[in-house]
């Protein structure tokens, strides 16, 4: 499992011209999945996503998570991210869950960080042609890999 965070001042999700998803401050996460991850990587990939300290303390360093921070996350599942790129000219997609894998595991994990994170926890719409719209805040920018 994969996921691309961005901390963000504000980020949202529009499906066919209709704002399905969105946060204030906090962190925008396109999410991966990858064939065998299950129920260990779903956990471990929640407990980063809430604690990973991208956030400044009160001398400016990143010492903060979400979970600190009480911000909202936008989770939005994004198969291309685990596109196998190694050669060519054309991402291969092999390295990606099928859909009927992926859909059941994103599903759990927005569970997971739902019952985690009282910050609030917002989504795109699995599958669908998604817009993504965010303020990249620094730009922070990091790839979670679990």
């Amino acid at each position: 499992m994969l996921s691309l965070i961005q901390r963000v001042t504000q980020a949202s999700v529009v499906v066919d011209g209709e704002t399905v998803g969105a946060i204030g401050p906090g962190l925008l996460a396109l999410v991966g999945l990858e064939p065998g991850d299950g129920e260990p990587q779903i956990a471990r990939m929640a407990e980063r996503l809430l604690g990973y300290r991208v956030f400044a303390d009160e001398a400016g360093r990143m010492n903060r998570g979400l979970a600190d921070t009480g911000g909202g996350l936008l989770l939005v599942s994004q198969f291309t991210l685990a596109a196998d790129t190694s050669s060519g000219m054309r991402p291969g997609f092999s390295t990606a869950a099928a859909p009927g894998l992926a859909e059941p595991l994103f599903n759990r994990l927005v569970e997971t960080c739902r019952q985690r994170h009282a910050g609030g926890v917002e989504t795109g719409r699995f599958g669908a042609h998604m817009v993504v719209n965010l303020v990249n805040d620094g730009p922070v920018t990091f790839l979670l890999r679990s």
